[in-house]
């Protein structure tokens, strides 16, 4: 465990495991460095795991100013971490809101990349959509400000998207949603109106992602709706993407379907290792 200074000076909360090549990974909104640990367990036999909880997320700070989380705050405080551990580079996993981080990364900092891991990503990048997104991110903002988080959480988490995950693990479930619920609400409201609600859509990152270089794996389950037109959008325009989609899974793949998830993870892990990850189509020229 350690706590790593953000350029503006935030103090985010560091927690490794294991030996070997880095695995980075980064969190969704609904979840925070636990939410790696079905993952963690596993990898961290053979591979050195990174989690931390992103700022607005205890045991990390949680500034008060909304102004102080973005994009460019997340993406920044991703690499502070890498650096400070002396990363040269590693294996990025990000989940919904840490899967766009995940991407600025390897669009930003491809040398810094072994692989880059998109799980459930795409929310608000559904064509026609922005507008609804964006009232999406204050009415959950609104949910957060005026009802206390243990009451929020247990809204949030029942959302149509994580409905599955209910169904088939009530005891997963469970531990889910009490996590949530132990989450900073000041921290929830102004990452979602600072961060979720402004951050750009993959639509927008469209010419960019053509260009993308590190391999760069798409995974989702098949009843998170809101995230498919966002994933295959990926796997049309990034020249190193594969897709894999888990079949009746939620939004919360990483601990409603670990094993799928990992077996996916493993599968890019070693394809990379050995050089043998594939493009399926040659990225243009800068």
């Amino acid at each position: 465990m350690a706590t790593i200074s953000a350029p503006d000076g935030c103090r985010l909360y560091v927690e490794e495991t294991g030996e070997g090549e880095p695995i980075l990974f980064l969190h969704e909104f609904a979840g925070d460095h636990r939410s790696w640990e079905p993952q963690v367990r596993h990898f961290s036999r053979a591979h050195r795991c990174i989690t931390f909880a992103a700022r607005g997320y205890l045991p990390s700070d949680v500034p008060e100013e909304a102004s102080r989380y973005s994009q460019e705050a997340a993406l920044a405080d991703a690499m502070a971490i890498l650096d400070e551990l002396k990363i040269e580079k590693a294996h990025i996993v990000g989940h919904s809101m840490g899967a766009y981080t995940a991407l600025h990364i390897g669009l930003r900092y491809p040398d810094r990349c072994l692989s880059v891991s998109a799980l459930g990503c795409g929310w608000g990048s559904t064509p026609g959509m922005r507008e609804e997104a964006a009232k999406s991110c204050d009415s959950i903002a609104e949910l957060f400000r005026e009802n206390s988080i243990t009451e929020a959480a247990a809204v949030y988490a029942r959302f149509p998207m994580r409905k599955t995950f209910e169904a088939k693990d009530p005891r997963g479930f469970a531990e889910f949603e009490g996590m949530l619920a132990e989450h900073s609400a000041q921290g929830s409201i102004n990452t979602m109106l600072g961060l979720q609600k402004m951050r750009p859509t993959l639509l927008d990152m469209e010419e960019d992602l053509k260009s993308f270089v590190p391999p760069l794996l798409v995974v989702l389950g098949d009843e998170d709706h809101p995230c498919i037109d966002g994933s295959l959008l990926l796997k049309r325009t990034v020249p190193t993407a594969a897709l894999a989609m888990i079949p009746r899974a939620g939004h919360t793949i990483t601990t409603e379907e670990p094993a799928a998830v990992n077996a996916e993870l493993e599968a890019v892990f070693a394809a990379v290792a050995q050089g043998s990850w594939m493009c399926h189509r040659e990225a243009p020229e800068a």
